[in-house]
């Protein structure tokens, strides 16, 4: 029978082994073990075979043992003690103890039954262990009692606090949130027995976080305790949190953990303009969508809270000025939305709104969700190009225009307050062929050359206006030229015609239909006119028919025709058109006399070698041959005599005569004492011609001649004419010098080192006067010194 005992190591709680005895029948196939049955083993259900229909005592088998845990003591722990009531005290009884930890947590005094446990427990780590004893004969081995099994039990103590496995924690509440606002839901767990006492039952309190913050005691949940909490003021709040186990009562073990709630943002903040005015400017010459300045409204909210919607709401530029939303920054970009100008209106007033598109209604009552400022814009002043009025010219012009002859009036003018005067002229790579020409002042637009509507009908020019005062600025304007056709061209063959006769040909055939083109476009469409040439009115071999649609019939009056006798006729056609005034002109149509056979088919149409006759001397010929060569002779000599006239750079001196006005006004070096301008051409025409063809000094000049010309004398219209005849005149005449100029003398200046060359005040005697000091003065007076300087009798200068 086992004896099972407990003693605390503390204060005794069992005593030394107290032994519960119990007397009844048991089933000898099993054994009662903490309230359970446990099958015997085959041995001792052989050692229990004898003792069948026997009565034995048998004592109650123990339930557990328990043993408090984190025991810190040098010796031991008592645990409990094993006896069996076979044993005698002396010693024939050994105690075996197997199972959990058997050996290395607990041992057992094999004769007395003690167990102790040689480690310290941690209920935590275990908390409780299953183990088996068994008590045998010392002396043979045999099992006093069956093998019984029983269970130690690690009893708790409070020796953990709790924890808050998943902190620290991060929450967030928006901001204005009412009171009693749920945040965030904390917990904390305890090690320990939650059976057992109170060393597992946690309280929360908070720490840090009052009085914006609470947490429930029991669940651990963390709410608002404080109304309007603005995230304007304070965004960030750091919560403590405290979780104490027995209760929370005094000598309970405490854990804590850090909550970081952030307020997050709402709309409660109104957008409000830092200043009421703005001042702006911007240039006059400002492209459309071009910035003019920004604005911006302050919203102390954030994120879409603080997106703005920027508007014109008022004022005298609505349609002037534009406003634009930046998405990334929130400003308002005030832009240019027509084109501006200083002259017309100086400055602008606008009104401009911001607010926010995105409202949240329980906020209303803080205020109206948007702000209004006033922006002074003002116009300031650039120095434009000039302007053209209209923006576009067509002109028609006859193409038998006379030269000189103004087709249009160009204007421009200064759109600036200041006015400046304008200078006009063509932009040259839109009239290579300068076939017109513009005032530089008034810009009258005149033909500078003889017009071709069959050469060119249309020309597109640039005529440019340039600022006076400031070159810089230049304007342009468009001037499309529609030359209209007059009757200027003779129709004309409309090709080479070359017909054929038979010999056997009838009275009235047919040899060829003729027809014309004429350059010309009349309104009224071509029509030609056909009529033999006076001379080949009465021509007894061919005779036309004009058909009246533009063609005619060349047909054989006679019928008999021989090669022999002539082989080729010429037959003149007069061709005029229906223009006014009539032109016309006389196309040739040569007829071969050909062989034919009787079907009409040409066979040959050469004629027979032609034999001179025999009267013809050789002398006659000679004769004929020198008399052709003599002429060639005279035709060239004449050729030539007419090209030495006009050769135009050989200079007669005395009829290269100027009319110059001529200044002395100081002594300096050579020609340019003088300051002189050929005025021959403005005060006689006919003799400048004359006197300008020849001249044979003048520098070719590129610039127009009208920027020599002041403003207050500037040449009339016939002046212009005569002046761009000549102009074209020369540019025709392949004798004329290649250039046309104004030849200006401007003296030199002070300090020539040759002092005067005047005969004025020379000395007048008939003395010999030494011009030796001539070479000196360097090659500029290289020619005077070879002229006027001594020579020894080989030549050389002395």
């Amino acid at each position: 029978m086992w004896t099972s005992g407990r003693m605390s190591n503390a204060k005794n709680l069992l005593g030394l082994g107290v032994s519960l005895y119990f007397w009844g029948l048991m089933d000898l196939t099993t054994t009662v073990l903490s309230g359970s049955a446990r099958p015997l083993t085959e041995g001792q259900e052989d050692n229990l075979s004898d003792k069948l229909h026997q009565r034995m005592k048998r004592s109650w088998v123990w339930n557990q043992f328990f043993v408090l845990e984190e025991y810190t003591g040098t010796d031991p722990l008592y645990v409990g003690k094993l006896h069996s009531d076979m044993d005698r005290g002396d010693g024939s009884i050994k105690y075996i103890l197997s199972g959990e930890g058997a050996g290395i947590v607990f041992t057992i005094d094999d004769t007395t039954g003690d167990i102790h446990a040689i480690q310290r427990l941690d209920r935590e780590e275990r908390s409780q262990y299953t183990l088996r004893a068994q008590a045998l004969d010392r002396r043979t081995g045999r099992p006093m009692e069956p093998e019984s099994e029983f269970i130690i039990k690690i009893q708790d103590i409070n020796d953990n606090e709790p924890k808050f496995l998943d902190g620290p924690y991060v929450a967030s509440v928006p901001e204005m949130s009412p009171v009693g606002t749920s945040v965030i839901q904390v917990t904390a767990t305890d090690a320990d027995d939650p059976t057992y006492g109170n060393s597992a039952r946690v309280v929360y309190s908070i720490l840090q976080g009052q009085p914006y913050f609470s947490v429930d005691s029991r669940t651990g949940l963390i709410r608002t305790a404080l109304m309007n909490m603005d995230r304007e003021a304070k965004e960030y709040y750091e919560v403590i949190i405290q979780a104490k186990d027995m209760g929370g009562q005094l000598g309970g073990l405490a854990g804590t953990t850090t909550v970081n709630i952030t307020l997050s943002d709402v709309n409660d903040n109104p957008p409000r303009f830092p200043q009421k005015h703005y001042q702006m400017s911007v240039l006059e010459s400002a492209p459309v969508s071009s910035t003019v300045g920004r604005v911006v409204a302050k919203d102390l909210d954030e994120g879409i809270n603080a997106e703005m919607k920027y508007s014109l709401v008022d004022g005298d530029g609505l349609d002037v000025f534009d406003i634009n939303t930046d998405p990334n920054y929130q400003v308002g970009i005030i832009t240019v939305r027509k084109p501006l100008s200083f002259e017309s209106k100086k400055s602008y007033t606008l009104k401009v709104e911001g607010a926010n598109p995105h409202l949240e209604m329980r906020f209303l009552n803080l205020g109206p969700f948007r702000d209004t400022t006033t922006v002074h814009i003002s116009v300031e002043d650039v120095d434009e190009p000039p302007v053209f009025e209209p923006s576009f010219y067509f002109v028609e012009v006859p193409e038998d225009v006379e030269i000189g002859t103004t087709i249009q009036i160009i204007c421009a003018k200064d759109p600036d307050v200041t006015n400046n005067s304008i200078r006009y002229s063509i932009d040259r790579s839109s009239d290579p062929g300068r076939f017109f020409y513009v005032d530089i002042t008034s810009g009258a637009l005149m033909t500078a050359r003889p017009l071709d509507r069959e050469d060119i009908s249309w020309h597109n020019i640039t005529v440019l206006a340039m600022e006076l005062n400031n070159p810089s600025q230049v304007g342009s304007v468009s001037v499309t030229v529609k030359v209209l056709d007059v009757n200027d061209n003779a129709p004309e063959f409309a090709r080479f015609y070359e017909a054929f006769v038979c010999e056997n040909a009838k009275a009235g055939q047919l040899i060829q239909t003729v027809s014309a083109i004429d350059k010309d476009d009349p309104q009224e469409g071509q029509h030609f006119y056909y009529s033999l040439a006076p001379e080949a009115a009465n021509n007894p071999n061919f005779t036309l028919r004009d058909n009246q649609d533009n063609t005619a019939w060349i047909l054989t009056r006679r019928s008999g025709f021989r090669q022999h006798e002539q082989n080729t006729f010429y037959l003149p056609i007069l061709i005029s058109d229906n223009g006014r005034p009539v032109l016309s002109s006389t196309g040739t149509l040569t007829v071969h006399v050909c062989s034919c056979d009787d079907d009409g088919m040409v066979m040959s149409c050469n004629a027979e070698t032609y034999v001179l006759p025999v009267s013809l001397s050789r002398g006659a010929l000679i004769a004929i041959l020198a008399c052709i060569f003599v002429l060639l002779v005279l035709v060239l000599l004449i050729l030539s005599m007419r090209r030495q006239r006009k050769q135009p750079y050989i200079i007669d001196e005395e009829e290269n005569i100027h009319e110059n006005i001529v200044r002395y006004d100081d002594e300096g070096g050579g020609e340019q004492d003088t300051e002189a301008f050929d005025i021959a051409a403005m005060w006689n025409p006919r003799e400048a011609q004359l006197v300008v063809k020849n001249r044979q000094d003048m520098l070719p000049e590129i610039e127009s001649l009208s920027r020599y010309v002041p403003q207050a004398c500037v040449m009339d219209n016939n002046v212009h004419n005569y002046v761009l005849a000549k102009l074209y005149e020369a540019d025709m005449d392949l004798w004329a010098p290649p250039f046309d100029s104004l030849q200006t003398y401007m003296f030199e200046g002070n300090g020539s080192v040759a002092e005067s060359l005047s005969s004025l005040q020379s000395v007048t005697t008939d003395s010999d006067q030494s011009y030796d000091y001539l070479t000196d003065w360097g090659p500029r007076f290289k020619k005077l010194a070879e002229m006027y300087g001594a020579t020894d009798s080989s030549g050389a200068l002395w």
